[in-house]
């Protein structure tokens, strides 16, 4: 395995920080106040391709392979400081646009891929229920035969993007006796759809421009041809969105991990106590030294799970040994950028502290730190 950047993938990724740059960063912390979503912000990363990274041309995408997606939205998370659109984004991509794309039907796929990717639409990922946490399977959403179709009945919890949701793929029980395998069934549900509703939008600690909320399924209709990869299927719909959601989320944290450690470097090199630059004191260069050195093993572990995401069969460990290195590292580096900065890194002046108020919820979605050593755990034999 050689990670050394190829032409057109170092070239993908300057483009990406320089758009980043000039277009996503302007009254971010204004934004993050007001908790605000701006579809004109996302439109101009629909334009720019950032929605549709690997899915082929031919339905609005750009192609590229998941090593490649995993660099463009590292650059996305270096570029951008607003990350609740990085994650926004990401949720978007990683777990409605990729489950689209690899199992939709041909015409799924014309019909949804386009608007996905060009950034008219905004796609949900809807497992999470009041009831079912880091137990995603125990459902008690419910999709009934119904003529030629299916009705769907039940609510969803912590959905990303729910406000904002053009097309929702939910998760429901379609034969309680198979369980996780064979009982589970996705399905394509659009905005404006009779009987589905958003409810309550949530309030958070961080990641406050990302919207999230409920979503109620109140005996939704839906067709037989609403079924994402088959009836049963829906075990395969969302362990392969959440392998590509925990190696190339991940990436978009290493972009911002690196982002922070430049900023602490240029704080302690400028920022003198005692006659000296902090950083000429050890327990301040120590502590970046670590935050390099976790940057560095993070992306080498995601830039291999990412290079595995196209060439095995399965790649679940490798997944969540990601989630979990990454996460864990995001908060450690968010924290230490915070104390490097003393009490400048409290104040939302400097806007590390928002940093590290995103990062925390890194070791949540997608699955746990606990969740992840307990899948890495059983792949392990224990």
């Amino acid at each position: 395995m050689d990670f050394a950047l190829t032409e057109d993938q170092r070239l993908l990724r300057d483009n990406i920080v320089r758009f980043c740059e000039a277009a996503l960063n302007e009254n971010v912390s204004e934004r993050d106040r007001q908790q605000t979503f701006s579809r004109a912000l996302w439109k101009k990363c629909g334009e720019m391709g950032i929605q549709g990274l690997p899915v082929p041309e031919e339905h609005g995408g750009s192609g590229v392979d998941a090593l490649t997606c995993a660099i463009g939205l590292e650059a996305l998370g270096y570029g951008c400081r607003d990350g609740g659109l990085v994650f926004a984004l990401c949720a978007h991509l990683l777990s409605c646009v990729v489950p689209v794309w690899k199992f939709g039907s041909d015409e799924q796929k014309r019909r949804y891929l386009p608007g996905l990717c060009d950034g008219t639409l905004v796609g949900v990922h809807a497992m999470t229920e009041p009831g079912s946490g880091s137990d995603a399977f125990a459902l008690r959403t419910r999709a009934v035969p119904d003529g030629d179709g299916f009705r769907i009945t039940g609510t969803k919890m912590f959905i990303s993007n729910a406000p904002e949701a053009d097309l929702v793929i939910v998760f429901a029980v379609t034969d309680a006796n198979k369980g996780f395998h064979g009982g589970i069934t996705a399905f394509l549900v659009e905005r404006g759809t009779p009987g589905l509703s958003a409810g309550n939008k949530f309030e958070k600690m961080g990641l406050r421009t990302a919207p999230l909320g409920e979503l109620v399924f109140d005996g939704v209709r839906v067709d037989a041809d609403a079924v994402l990869a088959g009836v049963g299927a829906g075990s395969r719909v969302f362990t392969t969105a959440m392998d590509w959601e925990r190696i190339c989320l991940g990436a978009s944290h290493i972009g911002t991990m690196e982002r922070l450690l430049e900023q602490a470097l240029t704080y302690a090199r400028t920022r003198t106590q005692f006659g000296q630059p902090i950083g000429k004191f050890q327990a301040v260069a120590h502590r970046i030294a670590d935050m390099k050195v976790q940057l560095e093993a993070a992306r080498l572990l995601a830039y291999r799970s990412a290079w595995r995401l196209d060439r095995m069969r399965s790649v679940a460990m490798d997944a969540s040994m990601t989630k979990l290195l990454i996460s864990e590292s995001l908060v450690s580096a968010a924290l230490a950028t915070v104390q490097v900065h003393g009490g400048y890194g409290f104040m939302t002046e400097y806007e590390v502290e928002r940093a590290l108020r995103d990062a925390i919820a890194s070791t949540v979605y997608s699955g746990t730190s606990e969740m992840q050593r307990n899948i890495i755990s059983r792949w392990l034999g224990l």
